[in-house]
């Protein structure tokens, strides 16, 4: 059975006006105790309520009596499990002093280690996966063209090492690469941690930015280098001071790695606790395709995981995957020769690019566009 997902007040204010009652609607969320609802007329039946307020005289067993399914609140959790909306900067950062760090993204952070991490109690595990999918919606409707002007996003990933320098030659590349795809209208997502990850959102949101403009940027950063050094996020701070009105990217951190700090430099953050939701749903939606640049055993894991998905065209798409740097993936890896070989005779072995030169990435991909495979 086909179901409706409301996520906000307005939006369910014209479900019920075209409707005229919530059968089999999905509502998720939401304070309904000020709404205007006739709660004696309509139809529960099939109706899901997660984690919503009713006004006092509406019980949950006058709900279940109507047909309607309700998830009650969960209590004492930092976070949100029914959430409508992905987070913010500035809602996971709020309470970060430069002294110490009492922000949201710690706090929740924090409860996870306490709970066992991928080991909590049911309950627990319950909350974190409700609150995983209320992530997946709100990436959706991020993605699907419903949070931002200009239609559906196309996405191209970009993956790479946590632990590259803010002075790392490829860190510098990748930031012009996401600048100059953000410019010819692509849409940037990253893993949302450091390194490579800020690379990529850096480059988005630097879009309108010009080279020596970029320049003066990365000098800001050199001062901290590497996301355990002191004043690493003080240095983000400052750029977003001289440049407070940046282009739109996605990060997608996980609390699985929450020692990492979160990079400062995207506009929408689709925080997970399943790292391996993160992993493959990153991947998944990344049909324009994806730039490996130099990165260790997790980002060979990603290059395997994205081959993988084109050579069974596992979410119908077949999308090109290029390798920024020669020296890493063909001498000392070997592994663009090894994927070269895996792909010969199927569909994406023409989509794959080997190369140091930013320009030639960017016009990879603007001659490559994504195959639909039915």
């Amino acid at each position: 059975m086909k179901c409706s997902v409301v996520r906000e007040l307005d939006r369910l204010d014209d479900f019920l006006k075209q409707k005229g009652q919530l059968h089999s609607a999905v509502v998720q969320g939401l304070d309904l105790s000020q709404a205007d609802i006739d709660w004696m007329r309509l139809d529960f039946y099939g109706a899901v309520f997660l984690g919503c307020h009713f006004p006092t005289e509406i019980t949950a067993d006058f709900l279940i009596d109507k047909g309607a399914v309700v998830f009650p609140r969960f209590t004492n959790l930092p976070y949100d499990p029914f959430r409508n909306r992905l987070y913010t900067r500035d809602e996971l950062m709020a309470g970060w002093t430069y002294k110490e760090d009492f922000s949201l993204d710690i706090k929740i952070y924090d409860h996870y280690v306490k709970m066992g991490k991928s080991k909590s109690n049911v309950l627990e595990s319950l909350a974190q996966r409700i609150h995983d999918h209320a992530i997946d919606d709100g990436l959706s409707d991020l993605l699907e063209g419903r949070i931002e002007e200009g239609g559906v996003k196309k996405v191209i990933g970009i993956m790479g090492g946590h632990g590259t320098s803010r002075v790392d030659e490829f860190y510098k590349k990748v930031v012009y690469s996401a600048r100059d795809l953000s410019r010819k209208g692509y849409f940037i997502a990253s893993g949302g941690g450091p390194g490579i990850m800020e690379a990529s959102n850096l480059g988005a949101w630097l879009v309108d930015v010009d080279d020596d403009g970029v320049e003066a940027v990365i000098e800001v950063l050199s001062a901290a280098p590497v996301y355990t050094d002191d004043g690493y996020i003080e240095a983000a701070q400052k750029v977003l001071r001289m440049h407070p009105d940046g282009g739109s990217s996605v990060a997608i951190p996980t609390w699985f790695y929450g020692h990492e700090p979160s990079n400062m430099f995207s506009k929408h953050v689709a925080k997970y606790f399943s790292n391996s939701i993160r992993e493959d749903g990153l991947l998944e939606i990344a049909h324009y395709g994806v730039i490996f640049a130099p990165g260790s055993a997790g980002t060979t894991q990603e290059i395997f995981m994205d081959a993988a998905q084109n050579h069974y065209v596992t979410f119908g798409f077949v999308s090109p995957m290029a390798f920024l740097g020669k020296e890493r993936y063909e001498r000392e890896t070997m592994l663009y020769p090894c994927l070269k070989q895996l792909a010969y005779g199927n569909e994406y072995a023409d989509m794959l690019c080997l190369s140091d030169e930013v320009d030639e990435i960017v016009e990879f991909f603007e001659n490559n566009p994504p195959i639909q495979i039915v």
